[in-house]
Parts: C-alpha cells; structure tokens; sequence
C-alpha cells in the first residue's frame, strides 16, 4: 500500500473513532498532498509525499518554536500533537553514525577541504539523506566536518 494511501486509510480510521485532532492532522497532509498533485498535474509517489511531508514538520517545528516565544503554550501543544501524527509517515531515520559515514563518504569522493567546497558537497549528499534525515542537522555537521 503506498503512503498516500495509507494515509487515507487512517484518515478513514480517525474519522470513525471520532479522532478529531488527529482527523484534522491528517486532512491537512492529505490537502497539501493533493494541491502539489494539482499545481504539478502530476500523482505523487511515496518520495514526493514524503517530501510534502518534511516540509509540514518543518513548518510545525517553525510553529511550536514561535508559539512558545509568544507564551502561547496551547498553541504549540496543538501544534506539537500535529507533529507526532505526520511524524507516524515518515521512514525510519538513519542514525548519527551512518549520517556521519555518508558524509565522510562525500567529503572523500569530491575531495571537499573548506568552507567553500559545502554546496557541492551538500549537492552530493541531499539525493541519498533526502527523507531519511534531517537536511539541517546534516548541513551542521557538514560544516563542522568542513571548518576542523
């Protein structure tokens, strides 16, 4: 079943459990699914959604972080619960180690050496981690990695 599909499943599920929170969670991933489908005329694959998917979490994450500066706790637990439903869709991440290796990896095989080799070497690394980690983190290594 792909992940679109089974995110309608589960939209069908929390309909008839009377989920509302988690119903509206997921009325809103499958809305900005269907809008990429429209804009682009284009039906997503499990690595598009995924794609529509990261950018909803970041959004959240956005949210909670501003919500939490203004004092508005209600807000950002509304928007904390919205990111455990999405975060239920995503694949299982890779761990610090084998992050760490591909970009060792990357730096060995365009023999990145400062600062100004990074788009290149992020440019090599964004088609493998893509979905499986969180690009920033991967940026802040990258540059950790770079500038030692």
């Amino acid at each position: 079943m792909s992940l679109k599909a089974q995110i309608n499943e589960d939209m069908k599920a929390a309909m008839r459990a009377k989920e509302t929170a988690r119903l509206s969670a997921l009325r809103l991933l499958l809305a900005a699914i269907k809008q990429k489908e429209v804009d682009e005329r284009i039906e997503l694959d499990d690595a598009a959604v995924i794609t529509v998917l990261d950018k909803m979490l970041k959004q959240r994450r956005d949210s909670v972080t501003q919500y939490e500066a203004a004092q508005r706790f209600d807000l950002a637990s509304a928007e904390r619960f919205e990111i455990d439903v999405l975060t239920a869709y995503k694949p299982a991440g890779l761990t610090v180690e084998q992050i760490a290796a591909e970009v060792d990896a990357a730096i060995a095989s365009t023999g990145a050496a400062s600062a100004a080799d990074m788009g290149k070497l992020m440019a090599v690394l964004k088609p493998k981690l893509a979905g499986k980690a969180d690009m920033a983190e991967v940026s802040k290594l990258v540059k950790s990695r770079l500038t030692n």
